[in-house]
Parts: structure tokens; C-alpha cells; sequence
């Protein structure tokens, strides 16, 4: 055992024994959840007459690769959508919702951010930040502009109407709260959002960042009226089994639109071979939402804890949730980076490394990540990290067991306490 992840005194035992028992209440309704969906992912694989052949690697162009049609066909059915591209050289979900950004917008157009100022990687895309000349949104003549969200964390209906002019194509919603305390936008609140763009702009469409949020519910984007969503497939729909990859769905024009980007114009999504197996794609999505409610359940449990250790938690143990992240703010970079390090402790992979804040690829700050990951960089999986910047919040998302996550939580308390952080 790595000599960062102490063993828990009794009385640390105790006192998560104590949070985990306030929380089966919540827990019940999150596993009526994962049956629902459960069982809509399985009506999609035998709607589909899944079998072995799907699982087949192809080269080439990949001409008439039937894994990669059917899993892009069930992905659209799973997620209320006419049509889906998931492949798995989408390298990340800001390369998904990049090519959707630019895809269908063109020199003219302006993208407007209906929740606020987006994650920190999306703002080179857009050209807020970054170096000049990688092909910004904004040097090609798309335009941007942001509504915020309302005192209290929701859509501002009546401020992005007003924002809704004749050039306005495409509204963005980022349904996570990203690296902000917030809450993550519940999908019914997003489709009145989209049934309101639509009456007063029909020609704009709503995209959602779709990022963290898939099966956390009983609905998607597509099921309440949006034209497009994106995600990563190392994150929740990928079930903590797919290698890489990514996700776009929405209504067939969309994705067409975007298709063109993914490869060239007058080819779109017709080809793209996959020399490794579909396997755990097919499995990965199957297994997505168990994994899912297994890193809602450490979600929970982390915010139970957390808070009766005296720290703002964001959402509570017993609020409801959009997304799988859990946002603790420990309001100075000790606690913070102890944190961070002790979930890192508690991982399958590389318990040993010593995070450290690093200057990561797309990000303003430095940022300090958990990540002892099978796949490398996998969400799902049990992770956390922070921008080193006040208030010092961490945000915890993942856990592909509630055992671990329990252990993990269980272990970041006594790393805190240890170090004379806290006290129960």
C-alpha cells in the first residue's frame, strides 16, 4: 500500500460508516435509475441484433463497417436522436464539440454560450484565449457571445431570447458545471430552454455539451428537443471500457454537418475504419449505466462526508444531479493538494506518483489531477482535480465501484486529518 494512503483509524471508520448509512435513501433512487436505463440500453442492442460480427476490426476505408454503423445508430437511439457519429479517433470531448462548433457554423454566424462563460479548454476553440493562428472560431468570422445563468445557477430564458438575433446560429449549453460552482443543468430545464430558442429563432440550433451528464437520468438532450450534443467516450458512456473516443448525435442535418468535418466534404461518415475491436465500445456502453450510478453513489457520499467535515459541498448529499461531479470547496491549497494526492493514493494505477500543479494543455491555470486510471485520462473512472486558484475547489468525479470510491473517500479524510486539516 502506498505510504500516502493511510490506513483509516476506527474512528474514521466510524464516521464514514455513519455518512454512508444517511445515504441509502438517495442511493435507492439512483439505482431506479440505472435499471431504467439499463433497460433502454438493452432494448437498443436487441433492436439492433448485436452479435459477434459487430465486434469485427476493419481497415481501408472502412466501407459498410457494420459495428461502427450499428453503435453510431444505437448511440442516436439511446440518446433521443436521429442519427449519431461515435468513433473512436475522437481524440477528447473538446475535439467532439469542436467539430460540432465547426462544423456547422460558418463565417458570419454567431455561437452564443447560454450558460455563462464555457469549460476552460472550449475558450481556445472559440477564440477568447490562445495563440492567434491555430483556427479559432473567431478568426474564422464566427462570433461569440454569452448570457450568464441566474443567481441561482439556471438557464436566463428571457436574457437569451433577448440575445437571439437573425445571426445567431447556434446556441451552446454546457449541462456540467465544468471548473464553476454551479449546478449542473437538469435536461428538463435545458429542453424548455430549446423549445423557447426554437419558437422565437427556428434557423438556430441548441447544442449541448453533453459531457458528465449521460444516464444520470431518465432523459438526454435529444429527448426534450435539442438538434445536437457531444460527449467523451472515456467518460460516462463509455462505461469505463472504451480506450478512447467520442460522441456527437442530434438530428440527422446536424450530424451530416458535422460528419463533414469529422472526414471531408461529400464524405462525411461513410467512412473511418477501426483496426482494433468494437468490443469495448458495444461493452462499454452496456456497462454505462451501472458505472454511472456506482460514480453518482461516491458523488453522494463524498458531498455527505465533506460537508459534515465542515466544507461547502456543491451539490449536497441529497440535492439533485445532472452530472457525476462533486465540487468541495476547502478554501486554501493545503487541504486542496492533500485531497487531490490522497485520491491518487487510492488509485489502481500509479498510487505512487505525487501530483503535482502543472501548467496542463488548454487550461489558464495551473491544475493538480488524480487520474490512476486504466485508460488514461478516463473520467469515469475515480479521479479529481482543481485549477490552483481561490476558492480552492476540487472537483471528484468517476468511480467504477462504490467499494472504491467508499475507500478512496475513506482514506482522503484521514490524509486530511492527519495533517491536522480538519477534525471529526
Amino acid at each position: 500500500m502506498s505510504a500516502l494512503m493511510p490506513k483509516a483509524s476506527q474512528a474514521t471508520q466510524r464516521f464514514i460508516a455513519r455518512c454512508a448509512q444517511d445515504c441509502q435513501g438517495v442511493f435507492a433512487g439512483l439505482e431506479e435509475v440505472e435499471r431504467a436505463n439499463t433497460a433502454k440500453v438493452l432494448g437498443a442492442f436487441q433492436g439492433h441484433d448485436v452479435s459477434a460480427r459487430n465486434f469485427a476490426p476493419t481497415n481501408g476505408y472502412g466501407y459498410d463497417d457494420v459495428g461502427r454503423d450499428a453503435l453510431g445508430a444505437m448511440f442516436a437511439q439511446v440518446m433521443g436522436c436521429e442519427a449519431a457519429l461515435v468513433r473512436p479517433q475522437i481524440a477528447s470531448g473538446t475535439h467532439a464539440l469542436a467539430l460540432c462548433l465547426q462544423g456547422v457554423l460558418r463565417p458570419g454566424d454567431v455561437l452564443l454560450s447560454a450558460a455563462g462563460r464555457p469549460y476552460d479548454t472550449m475558450e481556445q476553440v472559440i477564440g477568447m484565449t490562445g495563440t492567434p493562428g491555430q483556427g479559432s472560431l473567431k478568426e474564422y468570422g464566427v462570433g461569440y457571445r454569452q448570457v450568464e445563468l441566474t443567481a441561482a445557477g439556471e438557464l436566463d430564458i428571457p436574457g437569451i431570447l433577448a440575445a437571439l438575433d437573425g445571426k445567431v446560429r447556434l446556441v451552446l449549453i454546457q449541462r456540467s458545471r465544468g471548473y464553476d460552482w454551479r449546478p449542473a443543468l437538469p435536461v428538463e430545464q435545458i429542453g424548455q430552454a430549446a423549445q423557447a430558442i426554437h419558437r422565437a429563432n427556428p434557423r438556430a440550433w441548441v447544442m449541448v455539451d453533453n459531457c458528465y451528464g449521460e444516464f444520470t437520468g431518465l432523459q438526454e438532450p435529444g429527448d426534450v428537443g435539442c438538434d445536437l450534443m457531444a460527449g467523451s467516450l472515456i467518460k460516462n458512456p463509455g462505461g469505463g471500457l472504451a480506450p478512447s473516443g467520442g460522441y456527437v448525435a442530434g438530428s440527422r442535418e446536424a450530424v451530416d454537418l458535422v460528419s463533414y468535418r469529422l472526414t471531408c466534404p461529400g464524405i462525411g461518415g461513410e467512412v473511418g475504419a477501426y483496426a482494433g475491436s468494437y468490443q469495448p465500445f458495444y461493452q462499454g456502453l452496456f456497462m454505462a449505466p451501472h458505472a454511472v450510478a456506482q460514480a453518482l453513489k461516491t458523488a453522494v457520499l463524498a458531498a455527505r462526508v465533506f460537508e459534515r467535515l465542515g466544507y461547502p459541498v456543491h451539490p449536497a448529499y441529497d440535492a439533485p444531479r445532472s452530472d457525476i461531479i462533486e465540487a468541495i470547496k476547502f478554501g486554501a491549497p493545503d487541504p486542496l493538494i492533500a485531497f487531490i494526492r490522497s485520491i491518487q493514493a487510492a488509485s489502481p494505477v500509479d498510487s505512487q506518483a505525487v501530483p503535482e500543479p502543472w501548467d496542463m494543455p488548454g487550461y489558464e491555470d495551473p491544475v493538480i489531477m488524480a487520474a490512476g486510471t486504466f485508460v488514461a485520462g478516463a473520467s469515469i473512472e475515480l479521479s479529481a482535480d482543481a485549477p490552483i486558484r481561490p476558492p480552492y475547489t476540487a472537483y471528484l468525479q468517476g468511480g467504477l465501484t462504490y467499494a472504491h470510491g467508499y475507500l478512496a473517500i475513506q482514506g482522503a479524510v484521514q490524509s486530511i486529518l492527519d495533517a491536522g486539516l480538519a477534525t471529526l
